[in-house]
């Protein structure tokens, strides 16, 4: 008895709400959505630390998550030993031969020139000896053959000396430079992998999910965090066929939230039919075979940030 006496007082507060209200709300349902968001990394790391829950409000440029990354580090010390090398043979190069390197090549063609003086001296003593037919061609022409020889050698170290004194080739000290730049670039890179050790918010987001928990390997591309901009609110309505020639794209609305009366100036954006029979009768549970279904897509005109808005809360088309 009470229970029917209940329904009948609800009814009846209804029907007298609906009389003193002159104004027209349709019967159209929508639901508050907003762009969806994930964040992952670029490079494979174990997770170290989580700073968020799930369902928790943060800001763009906050930290999400902690990932161990052991490699960084040895590879930042093997980029700095190429920078360190790099740059000493761009100094070497820069600089030109030392003092002391001079002298050596110096001390070398004298040592040179004393050989060859002595095969020059060789040479004239067995060609008069060969001329008497004292030796024979062999050895001629073995001492012969030291005599070119200790001449080439004299020209190599003259060669060698020259090039000393005149300083380094510039496509030397170009092959030093980009030594150095690969050098560079190779740190660049390892700065980058550190940087990516810290999962960054890249926009204001309400987390809705975390797919890992501490401890456990994140793999590049792996989406760790799914959420939603809380700046990116729009409302998604659902329109039979028998209905959808009362809207056009441009149209402005007036909808309002049936719990808490606050009302919202919007506008449609975008009309699309719902082709996949699974995405119609998930929002069209009442979905006749022989009608379309089509989708609207509605954001607000003006700042609606004083509102609250939760995602897949009921909207309602005022007018």
């Amino acid at each position: 008895m009470n229970t029917y006496k209940t329904l009948f007082l609800s009814l009846f507060t209804l029907l007298l709400f609906q009389s003193c209200n002159h104004e027209k709300i349709t019967p159209n349902r929508g639901k508050v959505k907003f762009e969806t968001i994930s964040v992952s990394s670029k490079i494979a790391g174990r997770i170290h630390t989580i700073y968020v829950e799930e369902g928790q409000t943060v800001k763009k440029g906050d930290t999400l998550a902690w990932v161990n990354i052991p490699e960084v580090n040895a590879k930042m010390l093997q980029a700095q030993g190429a920078i360190t090398a790099a740059q000493g043979q761009l100094n070497m190069a820069y600089n030109g031969a030392t003092s002391e390197q001079l002298s050596q090549i110096e001390g070398q063609l004298e040592a040179g020139k004393a050989q060859l003086e002595f095969a020059q001296e060789s040479f004239l003593r067995l060609q008069n000896m060969y001329k008497d037919s004292l030796v024979s061609q062999q050895q001629f022409d073995e001492v012969k053959m030291k005599l070119n020889m200790a001449k080439a050698q004299v020209v190599s170290l003259e060669a060698k000396r020259n090039e000393v004194k005149k300083g380094t080739r510039f496509e030397q000290i170009e092959q030093a430079k980009g030594q150095l730049e690969r050098a560079l670039g190779a740190k660049e890179e390892v700065l980058s992998a550190s940087a990516e050790q810290y999962v960054i918010a890249p926009a204001s987001m309400t987390i809705e999910t975390i797919s890992l928990e501490e401890g456990e390997l994140l793999t590049p591309g792996f989406a760790l965090f799914n959420g939603y901009k809380t700046d990116s609110v729009y409302f998604r309505f659902t329109i039979p066929e028998s209905k959808i020639y009362d809207f056009e794209v441009g149209k402005e609305l007036i909808l309002i939230n049936p719990y808490t009366q606050a009302e919202t100036e919007a506008k449609i954006i975008a009309i699309k039919q719902l082709a996949q029979y699974a995405d119609i009768t998930s929002t069209a549970p009442l979905y006749q075979l022989s009608e379309s279904i089509y989708e609207l897509k509605v954001v607000p005109i003006l700042d609606v940030s004083d509102q609250k808005f939760f995602i897949n809360a009921t909207i309602l088309i005022k007018y």
